[in-house]
């Protein structure tokens, strides 16, 4: 066993809480992440592009189970870690269509976060700005730290030059900030409230709201794009380089009925479009799928000039995929691997154990093989959707008995149980050779 991981109690505990949940962590990934080292060089060289007010994108392509949200996630840690803001979008047929580019930007700007603020950050982010570019004028020489209105008229003018480029196709997205500072300034915080979520792209926003700063009606598809171009320069003003924005489940549009799929390759193939002709410095765009979203007839081949973007040879060994391919292939896992993700967790866990000896004598390397390989005949032996299910098992139902309890011993007290109400779709359909509840007596 190795030594315990050195990390901050609260990492360490949000990651062993959503572990114990059965959910992705949303931050700490890099802590016992398995099988990704392979792409960390080409996405950061990605990320420093992006930096640098360039664009990349890449889609990710694996089967269920095989980490695809796990690996967003993980990337969008590296990327904050580089200052850029980060987002991930949930694709549905029904909340998140992504042929509504409109909805897809509302729920953008939901989860927007930085490194240092969690979802929603637009509201943050907008006032950065704004302090930003009043640090900018200050620091000029040309205007009065106590001249207010100087000072005002200034910023003004400094937002309009900014946003110049977004105000000729959107201009709404200028005319919502200035009524936003201006309603700030008033005191007027409904008003400023109301903007701000029109500003990320929120229905229903009051009419007076929206009269107070000459803008009108609801977002629209077309309108999305230049709020998303109109976000990328507030984002830059004020710190932050580039957007991670994650499309996760894209799969889905193989469900939908067949106008509304042609929409949505569409939308996408238009977002490509964009991306390649600069309109979007900053942006890296990353969208995750099946193989059969990919190359199957009901996803992207279905509109020819979107599989010939997304063409990526997989004819080869995957240990010979390159990581800067437009599609990135996640191999999934196999036992070797399944094990050594269930050791860096355990090792993270003994960091705050009360009893981290115990844990190293009764959950060793070879106990945990033992878990692993059973986890993953209770469903059928796919490797490849046991990671979520082995995680929960190894922290709640094994480390924290063992850690709780003086007496337990999980190779003579635990039997692995698994029910199918704790099971997700893809691993019930993996575990549906099994009658009822599975019960396996380790070794």
């Amino acid at each position: 066993m190795t030594g315990a991981i050195e990390v901050s109690a609260a990492r360490r505990r949000e990651v062993v809480d959503a572990l114990r949940r059965g959910t992705v962590p949303q931050s700490g990934l890099d802590l016992f992440a398995v099988g990704l080292g392979q792409f960390s060089g080409a996405l950061d060289d990605d990320i420093a592009t992006v930096a640098r007010g360039g664009s990349a994108f890449h889609a990710i392509r694996g089967e269920y189970g095989s980490g695809k949200t796990f690996f967003a996630r993980w990337l969008a840690e590296r990327a904050k870690r580089a200052g850029l803001a980060t987002t991930e979008v949930q694709i549905s047929e029904t909340e998140t269509p992504l042929h509504r580019l409109e909805t897809v930007y509302r729920r953008l700007t939901e989860r927007l976060t930085t490194a240092t603020h969690q979802p929603s950050a637009l509201r943050a982010v907008v006032d950065s700005w704004f302090y930003t570019l009043e640090e900018e004028i200050l620091d000029a020489g040309e205007v009065e730290d106590d001249d207010e209105k100087a000072l005002g008229s200034a910023v003004d003018a400094l937002m309009e030059q900014r946003l110049a480029e977004v105000a000729r196709t959107t201009p709404a997205f200028a005319a919502a900030l200035r009524g936003y500072r201006e309603a700030r300034a008033a005191g007027d915080a409904a008003t400023a409230e109301a903007l701000i979520a029109w500003l990320g792209g929120q229905k229903s926003v009051a009419s007076s709201a929206r009269r107070a700063a000459g803008v009108r009606g609801d977002l629209d598809h077309f309108g999305a794009l230049g709020f998303l171009q109109g976000l990328l320069t507030v984002l830059r003003d004020c710190g932050h380089p580039g957007l991670l924005v994650v499309l996760d489940e894209i799969e889905t549009l193989q469900r939908v009925r067949g106008d509304v799929r042609e929409k949505g390759l569409n939308a996408l193939r238009q977002l490509l479009d964009e991306i390649d002709t600069g309109r979007f410095p900053g942006l890296f765009l990353v969208i995750t799928g099946t193989p059969a979203f990919y190359d199957g007839q009901q996803g992207v081949q279905r509109l020819p000039p979107l599989a010939q973007r997304l063409a990526t040879d997989f004819t080869t060994d995957p240990r010979f995929d390159s990581p800067r391919a437009v599609q990135l292939r996640l191999a999934g896992f196999d036992l070797p691997r399944l094990g050594e993700l269930g050791r860096n967790v355990r090792d993270l866990y003994v960091g705050a154990a009360r009893n981290p000896e115990r844990i190293a004598a009764r959950v060793d390397d070879a106990y945990i093989g033992e878990l692993a390989a059973a986890v993953t005949g209770g469903l059928g032996g796919k490797v490849g959707v046991a990671p979520r299910l082995f995680l929960r098992k190894i922290v709640a139902d094994v480390l924290d008995r063992v850690d709780e309890h003086d007496e337990f011993d999980p190779r003579q007290h635990y039997a692995l149980t698994v029910s199918s109400a704790e099971l997700n779709e893809v691993e019930r359909n993996a575990a549906a050779s099994s009658a009822g509840d599975i019960e396996l007596e380790l070794p």
